[in-house]
Parts: structure tokens; C-alpha cells; sequence
């Protein structure tokens, strides 16, 4: 007999979006809607659900409501927000009030997909009477992790190759890992990867230094006791605590204050903390990685960073080069995000013409893998061929590279595939660097062997 599948409750005054995730997610799950807050609390007191899903803002009832009373239940169900209006102080607020976790809309469905699951896989007792403190709010979300989009390194990307080859080595270790490079980079995706080929059997748990005060990042890392300060009305576990048997990602280590340094080496030091307000000695077996776009040796020497604290956190470290130096996974990049894009956006927009691309290419991204995944949304949203054009690319863009918007675009040719892109960007390298065959391949930022080889295969 097959097992029941789990009930999920969605709320969202918007029909579009309501019938949307009730669609996806109907099926693997049982599903049922509601279009107000008011309504979804009448479904609530008439049967249980695993799952809720509610918009924050909505009339008669919003979404803080709704997880009051999906909190009041004796088998309480797991809530996940969503809502345009997307703040850190809506995103704390849901979290002491119990929601799992924060979505911002448009919500990308593979990422809520990862949620959910999060979510069902952390039981709970099915009475409140059963937990260890009335009123105790559930964990934090295991994973917040950033949409950076990064792809998999090729055997075109050669600097990236070199990072994952050194991050697979040391990822069975229990070795703390400093991930260093320009904002963008995808250092969290470099760091999700060393948990994912770990032995570590806990949960990835990302915290971004640099978004929070020292008092709410000291919350977010040790967690409190009931009572701790002023709305502390439940025991909440910390990040340190969330992450044991895992990993513990810090994001924009660079950030913290003095005080927090030496609390963290202290937890490095001994794997034990107390909570805020707490006696306990609480210990975790968590494996950190840091990440910082900062010159820490730097710090070190100006005293704005503890010696001892930066020898515990590079045990082994990586540095992820910017994207003007790995130049040859744009395309890839590029595929990636235009299929996810017009997916998401419900465009029809398949491919990019190769003067397009190539001008893509040839762009400083400061803002690196970020700067072009937004220039590429963008894009897509905007334009209104099925094939991006030159004219596509947003003015400030074409004007980082010293050109201006043409008057008028050349007609959209036929889709052309990944090889014939590439193809068309190494005819263009040879020809501006007069053939010279080690100046393309440093243009196109891969080893002249691998460009050999590809001359060869075309």
C-alpha cells in the first residue's frame, strides 16, 4: 500500500501564482489553495497539513496570521513565507515567529523544491505538549543558499579546474576551508560543493556575515534561551548548533567585529558554546568554511583581524579567479541562464547571436558571475526575439567595454548551438590577435593545449 502523500496548504491572494505552485507541486504532493489569509486559517482548524506555503501581505488575514495559527496546532505543520517585499527584518521577524524559512518572489521552484524538502525531512513532535519547552520554535532553515550560477568547470575552464580539483581533495578532511575572491565568484557554490563530496552526514547551513549587526549575528550563530532579552519567548538553536556533522558556511568572514572574533575562536578552539542567556555548554561537530572578498593578511597586519583567528580559518585556501580570467565559461554561463530565465519568465527565448555573445565575453564584469547573471535576466525579460540580440545587452554594459548601442540590429540568425558559438568565438580571438595562437588562447583565458585541441576537433 502506497504510502499517503504530504498535505500541503497554499495561500496567495494572487490566482496566477496560487494555481501556479499549486500545479507543480500537485504532483508529488496533496494540495489544496486558498486565496486569503482568513480562509486559510478556516482550512487549518478543519484538518492538518505538513506544509504551508503563504504570501506575507495579503488582505483580511496576512501571513503572520496564518502562521500563528498553523503554530497553534497540536501536529504543527512546517511554514514557509513568500512575498515580494523582501527585507531582513521580515525575514527575522518570520524566523522568531517560527516560520522554516523566507522566499522571496518570483520564486525559482528549484530552490523551493530544496526547501520543502529541508522542511519534511525535520520531524516534530505531533503534540506540543511533547516538546521540551512550550512554545519552542523550530529550527533555523538548513540551506539559504545564494543563486550565484555557477556552472560546473569544463575542461575549457582551466583556473576553475584547479579549485575544484584541490576543494575534491580536501573535502573528506575535516580541514576549515578560506575560500578568497572578488564578490560574485561563486565562492558558495565552491564551498556547497566540498560539503557535498564531505562524509559529513549534517546539514549545510550558510550565514552572511555582512547582513547582519553584531548582536544579530551573535543570535543567528549561538541562538538564545526563552527569556534571553525583551521577545524572547522561545528557545531558538543557533547556526553553530544547526550545522552539527555539517558544514558551517561564513560568508563575508572579513566583516565581523573584534568581540565576534574572539567568540568564534573560542568555539573553533573547543567546539563548545552556550547559548544567549544559556548556562549549557553546548558542543557540535561542524566543519567550517569561510569565504571573504577581503585581503585578511592585510587586516592581519593593520590589527583588524586576529592572527590567530585567520591561521585557524585557512587551514587549506582556495582563491576563486574573477570571471575576466576564466573567460571561456561565459557561453556556458550564458546557456545556462538564458534556459532558466525564460523558464522562469515564460519567454521564449532560446539562443544569442554570436556578435552577442561574443561581446558578453568580452565585458570587465566587475560584479563577476552576479553582475552577468543579472545582465543575462535582464535580457531575457526584456527583449523581444526568440534569439538575444546586440542590442539586447543593457547600455551600461556595452558602455563598460567602450561602445555605444547600435542604431539598428542585424536580422536574428538561426539558433546556433553551443560548438558553433564557441567556434565562432576562436575565429574572432585568432583574427584580433592576428593569429597568434597563445595570444587567443590568453584572450579566451584557456591554455593554448586545450586550444590546440579544439582547433583540431573543428
Amino acid at each position: 500500500m502506497a504510502a499517503a502523500r504530504p498535505a500541503l496548504l497554499i495561500v496567495d491572494d494572487e490566482c496566477n501564482a496560487r494555481e501556479t505552485l499549486m500545479d507543480f507541486l500537485g504532483r508529488r504532493f496533496d494540495v489544496a489553495g486558498a486565496d486569503n489569509g482568513a480562509d486559510a486559517i478556516k482550512l487549518l482548524q478543519k484538518r492538518d497539513f505538513d506544509l504551508v506555503l503563504t504570501d506575507l501581505r495579503m488582505p483580511e488575514a496576512d501571513g503572520m496570521s496564518v502562521l500563528e495559527a498553523a503554530r497553534s496546532k497540536a501536529k504543527r505543520p512546517k511554514c514557509i513565507m513568500l512575498t515580494a517585499y523582501g527585507s531582513i527584518s521580515d525575514a527575522v521577524q518570520a524566523m522568531k515567529h517560527g516560520a522554516f524559512d523566507f522566499i522571496t518572489k518570483p520564486v525559482k521552484l528549484s530552490k523551493l523544491e530544496a526547501v520543502i524538502a529541508a522542511a519534511l525531512s525535520q520531524s516534530e513532535p505531533a503534540s506540543a505538549a511533547e516538546t521540551s519547552e512550550p512554545g519552542k520554535e523550530p529550527a533555523h532553515p538548513a540551506v539559504r543558499a545564494e543563486d550565484s550560477g555557477m556552472v560546473m568547470p569544463g575542461e575549457d575552464s582551466d583556473p576553475m579546474r584547479r579549485v575544484y580539483d584541490t576543494a575534491l581533495r580536501v573535502a573528506p578532511s575535516r580541514s576549515n576551508v578560506l575560500l578568497l575572491g572578488e564578490s560574485g565568484t561563486g565562492k558558495e557554490v565552491v564551498a556547497r560543493y566540498i560539503h557535498d563530496h564531505s562524509r559529513r552526514t549534517g546539514l549545510f547551513v550558510a550565514v552572511h556575515c555582512a547582513a547582519l549587526s553584531a548582536t544579530l549575528l551573535e543570535d543567528e550563530l549561538f541562538g538564545h534561551e526563552r527569556g534571553a532579552f525583551t521577545n524572547a519567548v522561545a528557545m531558538r538553536r543557533g547556526r553553530f548548533e544547526l550545522a552539527d556533522h555539517g558544514t558551517l558556511f561564513l560568508d563575508e568572514i572579513g566583516e565581523i567585529d573584534a568581540a565576534t572574533q574572539v567568540k568564534l575562536l573560542r568555539v573553533l578552539e573547543t567546539r563548545g558554546f552556550e547559548r544567549l542567556g544559556g548556562t549549557e555548554t553546548i558542543t557540535s561537530d561542524f566543519r567550517l568554511i569561510a569565504a571573504t572578498n577581503r585581503d585578511l593578511r592585510a587586516m592581519v597586519a593593520a590589527g583588524k583581524f586576529r592572527e590567530d583567528l585567520y591561521y585557524r580559518l585557512a587551514v587549506v585556501d582556495l582563491h576563486l579567479p574573477p570571471l575576466r580570467e576564466r573567460r571561456a565559461e561565459i557561453p556556458r554561463l550564458v546557456e545556462a541562464f538564458i534556459r532558466d530565465f525564460a523558464a522562469e519568465n515564460m519567454k521564449n527565448v532560446i539562443g544569442i547571436a554570436p556578435d552577442a555573445l561574443a561581446k558578453l565575453v568580452a565585458c570587465r564584469w566587475r560584479g563577476n558571475i552576479r553582475e552577468l547573471r543579472n545582465c543575462v535576466e535582464r535580457m531575457v525579460v526584456l527583449s523581444p526575439h526568440e534569439i538575444l540580440q546586440l542590442s539586447d545587452i543593457p547600455e551600461e554594459v556595452l558602455e563598460a567595454t567602450g561602445e555605444a548601442i547600435p542604431e539598428t540590429s542585424p536580422a536574428p540568425p538561426d539558433p546556433l548551438n553551443l560548438d558553433s558559438q564557441e567556434k565562432e568565438l576562436i575565429r574572432k580571438a585568432l583574427e584580433e590577435c592576428g593569429g597568434n595562437r597563445a595570444a587567443a588562447a590568453r584572450k579566451l583565458g584557456i591554455s593554448r593545449r586545450t586550444l590546440y585541441r579544439k582547433l583540431e576537433n573543428l
